[in-house]
């Protein structure tokens, strides 16, 4: 059978009489599909400017930028879990040149008897290792919590805030431990060692709130009544005070004013207590 270009040899044009008249259509190379860029925590924090009210120094703080960060979940103490960052790193504010240190809700400005305070027992004798990565370590964040705890003792601070400074250091402390590859070695012992250090905020904590709640208006640490009774159940229960617990549950539950969902969280805190009473007789 005749080719289309059957002749063309006579024409000197022997090597086209083969050729095909339309090509293969090409086949589109795929474009490799890459993933999103994976977020890094460096990638969710910046540099945040203060004022510290005990040097009056221009600083910075490293802090969370605001809409960039998912809430997974609540602990039962109301511990925020967020989506690839532990946000506690970042909720202290630290003074380099002076040393004060604070929650960021209650870094600003202060008594002069309490200004001081903070430059006769904190100041005047503080060692301070400069933070250099850009992101705090766990270990870095707990020396930053402990010098805010200090600094609110030494400057007379109310029993909320050194309980709120104590709850956020146990909350830090839990995220370690829930960060610590199970199979590293040595992870068992530092994960005992951090539950430990973590008990030891949360009573401290505890003792805070029901301080507070005895000599304090509210809101406390932002926090209603409700709240606050509902956070001080929990950390009872956790310590086996059980009939402060159940008081507390109690009270929200017959409130007229306790929110429908508060209610619900405090039945259900109510039946875990059951349990645990009924475990424990």
């Amino acid at each position: 059978m005749a080719g289309l270009l059957d002749g063309l040899a006579s024409l000197g044009l022997g090597n086209l009489e083969n050729a095909k008249v339309f090509e293969e259509p090409k086949k589109e190379e795929k474009a490799e599909v890459k993933g999103a860029p994976k977020i890094e925590e460096k990638d969710l924090v910046y540099d945040r400017a203060y004022e510290c009210p005990v040097c009056d120094k221009k600083i910075t703080g490293k802090v969370l930028k605001s809409g960039k960060t998912k809430l997974l979940r609540t602990d039962l103490d109301m511990r925020p879990i967020y989506d690839g960052v532990d946000f506690l790193k970042y909720d202290v504010v630290l003074c380099p040149h002076c040393g004060f240190a604070a929650l960021t809700r209650y870094f600003k400005p202060l008594l002069s008897a309490q200004i001081k305070l903070i430059r006769e027992n904190i100041s005047d004798k503080v060692r301070l290792q400069p933070y250099v990565g850009d992101t705090y370590t766990y270990e870095e964040a707990l020396e930053r919590y402990r010098l805010a705890l200090a600094c609110a003792i030494v400057k007379q601070a109310r029993p909320s805030e050194k309980a709120y400074v104590c709850l956020k250091a146990a909350w830090l402390l839990r995220g370690w431990s829930e960060s610590l590859d199970a199979g590293e070695a040595g992870s068992d012992l530092k994960r005992n060692e951090l539950l430990e250090q973590e008990n030891e905020f949360l009573k401290s904590a505890l003792d805070g709130f029901i301080s507070a709640r005895e000599t304090e208006s509210f809101p406390i640490c932002g926090m209603d009544e409700y709240t606050v009774d509902f956070l001080i159940a929990v950390l009872a229960a956790r310590f086996k005070r059980y009939d402060l617990a159940s008081k507390l549950i109690s009270s929200i539950l017959v409130s007229n004013n306790a929110h429908p969902r508060m209610k619900e969280k405090a039945r259900e805190l109510k039946e875990m207590v059951m349990q645990e009473m009924r475990k424990n007789k």
